[in-house]
């Protein structure tokens, strides 16, 4: 399928009102261009761990748009340039001007998989369901994993250096619990090396929905892993159900800015000794991760790792 692309030449102050007349028109798929630099407060709630540099706010910005072009009979458009005339009678849109472009269609979705193979981390093959188990493979722990649209192939740094450490640290019976757990693959790691049960918990839905179909397609035994969402730093709801004082291991790749509060709760649900696993530290971020832990009366930093400009931190509840 192809589309026909139109970009607005307008400026920021415009933004909100142009997105709404678009989708008040039946536009969908509304994309904007600025240079509106993000706070401090918005790249938390958004879960962006270090802030772009932008060129300066120049005040303008570009509305992005776009119609099937077998149904770009222009009428729409006639419309949008009309939305866009009665506009200016109370708000600086700017040049207001439209271009158009063409682009194809993409199955966004799934077209990556095309780049990514099987792979081994130590002794372990990390592979993608739709690639098969080969002679290489037998005898060694073999993971099948279809990442959906949850973060977490195994291939990215931040996981590398969380397997790595599961891999060293997870002994027999252990029961694990995997904050921001994705698409369930580091539970499934730690359930590969040996421990007796491993809980997940994510915010993000489409999370639960993969991590589940992943621990079905390695099999995986109901009765040894689950997934709930929530937020364990501030949901008692999710902290009664995560459980006090009884996990060995707790892994946690997710942004410093979360690592940090959520090293104030999880010392809670570790058992003595237990080990805090954690990753997607930015290197920018590593001292005041572990300054972080360093001040915890709880914990103590025992491993710290990198991978190139990311970090990983572990430490024993003492």
């Amino acid at each position: 399928m192809k589309w026909n692309k139109y970009s607005i030449q307008t400026t920021t102050e415009a933004i909100d009102f142009i997105s709404c007349m678009l989708g008040e028109l039946g536009i969908e798929g509304i994309e904007i261009e600025d240079n509106i630099q993000l706070t401090q407060q918005e790249a938390k709630t958004m879960f962006v761990d270090f802030i772009p540099d932008l060129p300066p706010d120049d005040g303008l910005a570009k509305v992005h748009f776009y119609i099937d072009v077998n149904e770009d009979d222009k009428t729409i458009l006639d419309k949008v340039k009309n939305g866009l005339e009665e506009l200016r009678a109370f708000v600086d849109i700017g040049e207001g001007t439209l271009t158009e472009s063409q682009t194809e269609d993409k199955d966004w979705i799934n077209n990556w998989k095309q780049y990514w193979h099987t792979f081994m981390i130590n002794d372990l093959y990390i592979k993608p369901t739709w690639e098969p188990v080969t002679d290489e493979m037998q005898n060694h722990p073999v993971l099948s994993i279809d990442p959906g649209t949850a973060f977490g192939t195994g291939s990215h740094e931040t996981t590398k250096l969380v397997i790595k450490q599961l891999q060293k640290y997870v002994k027999p019976k252990d029961k694990v619990l995997d904050v921001g757990c994705g698409s369930g693959i580091l539970s499934i790691v730690a359930l590969k090396y040996g421990a007796d049960f491993a809980l997940g918990t994510d915010l993000d839905p489409n999370a639960i929905v993969a991590a589940n179909e992943n621990a079905r397609q390695n099999d995986i035994a109901a009765s040894s892993f689950k997934v709930i969402e929530g937020n364990i730093i501030d949901d008692k709801t999710v902290q009664d159900q995560c459980g006090y004082d009884c996990y060995d291991i707790v892994c946690a790749n997710i942004l410093a800015d979360v690592l940090i509060p959520l090293s104030g709760e999880i010392t809670r649900h570790m058992k003595k000794g237990a080990y805090f696993i954690t990753s997607g530290i930015i290197n920018t971020k590593e001292e005041e991760v572990i300054e972080c832990f360093d001040n915890n009366p709880l914990l103590e930093v025992v491993d710290v790792y990198r991978d190139g400009e990311w970090v990983n931190v572990t430490a024993m509840k003492v």
